[in-house]
């Protein structure tokens, strides 16, 4: 999931540590030392880690990964250490001690921890295989021409909406921002809004509306982007969802959650494929998904595109040992890895050879959300900082309130250029 997501409460579960030394499993609770390793044959003991998924099974999938590969190269047990609560904090934390571990996943990708020298280079690691992996997946982990790590899992995002209703009231799916304004305002009633975005009523849609314009977050050179008429046009025009009075706020759940959809709340709703099942589940075959439509003429529809990334330790003393772990399961073990996206959730395989036989994502909307994400995924720019990333969330929620002149605020908002990669070494 992304690292927006690991902030949910369904997250918090599970603790501890496992060792799997030549195909043995250990437990150690809340304990990093790798006990059990000797005697087992092993020479190096690799600790990785990984933040506490709330899909049952997760935890017992990465143990079984780290035995088969620990059969595989009998020279390196793998302890699995599952970190529960605040995980983005503990690694920033551990990442300065020698408590370290080797290998370690991340959300949002940090551009920071590669210039700061935390993360090892990864171009060996993908070999042939790197033109299987889908553009998002690679543009997102270099920096300087060069890999940083290797994409686990996409976690897509995108606008769901209820086939029956939009099709009761005369109304196509919106393909640009005038229509999705339109449709959410004709859809909501005395009883319900007509479109769903967050219980803020901003969440993603803020930097949506800049992508779809043909702005940016920040530049190539690391700098604010959106400091731009293009972004200032965008934000303005979300003013309109919020004068119509068509956007769900306050509902009992956020937007990450389908609920509001399901429940008849809302026809439109911005949510994951994460929530595809339930969605099915609760609807069967009466729900469609768009991206975010574009702007206007000109501009690009927008898919969300998050997840996590397998990273190596560059101050790790077993940088050998740790590429070879990554590259056996997410490069090299297909199986693993198509597993790991649709037994415990439902996510896509960032190897498009493997998204293609991944039996969830093969037909109906599910396949549909896959292509979209190729044509359409952007993701947080790596030097996307919380200082930067706050200042602009900020100044959009009063642009779309009509709190202030929005000409201003997002001047304000891009005085924080000098915060830009101060922070970025820390995951977010």
């Amino acid at each position: 999931m992304s690292a927006r997501r690991a902030e949910l409460s369904r997250r918090g579960f599970l603790t501890g540590s496992l060792l799997v030394a030549a195909g043995t499993v250990l437990t150690s609770a809340c304990s990093t030392d790798p006990t059990g390793a000797s005697g087992s044959g092993a020479k190096t003991t690799l600790n990785v880690w990984y933040h506490a998924y709330g899909e049952t099974g997760t935890q017992q999938a990465a143990l079984r990964y780290a035995t088969a590969f620990t059969k595989a190269h009998p020279d390196i047990a793998v302890k699995v250490t599952w970190v529960p609560g605040d995980y983005s904090g503990k690694l920033n934390a551990t990442l300065l001690t020698d408590a370290a571990p080797d290998v370690f996943e991340i959300g949002d990708f940090s551009e920071g921890m590669a210039r700061r020298g935390q993360l090892a280079v990864l171009d060996d690691v993908y070999g042939t295989a790197k033109t299987d992996f889908n553009s998002n997946a690679i543009d997102s982990v270099t920096v300087d021409g060069k890999l940083y790590g290797v994409k686990m899992i996409d976690d897509v995002i995108m606008l769901y909406y209820r086939k029956s209703v939009l099709a009761k009231a005369g109304i196509t799916p919106p393909t640009t921002f005038d229509g999705l304004v339109a449709a959410a305002k004709a859809l909501t009633t005395s009883k319900s809004k007509g479109l769903f975005v967050g219980n803020d009523g901003i969440g993603d849609s803020a930097s949506n509306a800049v992508w779809s314009n043909g702005g940016e977050l920040v530049s190539r050179d690391g700098k604010v982007g959106f400091g731009t008429p293009q972004a200032l046009e965008a934000l303005t025009g979300l003013r309109r969802l919020h004068d119509d009075k068509s956007l769900l706020l306050g509902f009992t759940t956020d937007w990450w959650d389908p609920a509001a959809l399901n429940q008849g709340v809302v026809p439109m709703q911005w949510c994951g494929l994460w929530a595809m099942p339930a969605v099915r589940d609760a609807l069967g075959d009466d729900f469609g998904v768009v991206p975010w439509p574009a702007f206007k003429a000109g501009g690009t529809p927008v898919v969300r595109v998050g997840g996590w990334t397998s990273c190596v330790n560059a101050k790790s003393a077993k940088i050998d040992a740790a590429k070879k772990f990554v590259q056996w399961l997410w490069v090299q073990q297909a199986d693993l890895q198509k597993d790991f996206a649709e037994s415990y959730g439902f996510h896509v395989p960032p190897r498009r050879s493997v998204a293609a036989t991944t039996r969830k994502l093969s037909d109906g909307t599910a396949k549909e959300t896959v292509t979209l994400a190729d044509r359409y995924g952007k993701h947080n720019p790596g030097t996307w900082d919380t200082a930067v990333s706050s200042a602009f969330n900020a100044a959009a929620v009063k642009i779309a309130a009509g709190d202030g002149d929005p000409a201003a605020l997002l001047a304000e908002a891009v005085k924080t250029e000098g915060l830009v990669g101060r922070g970025a070494g820390e995951v977010d």
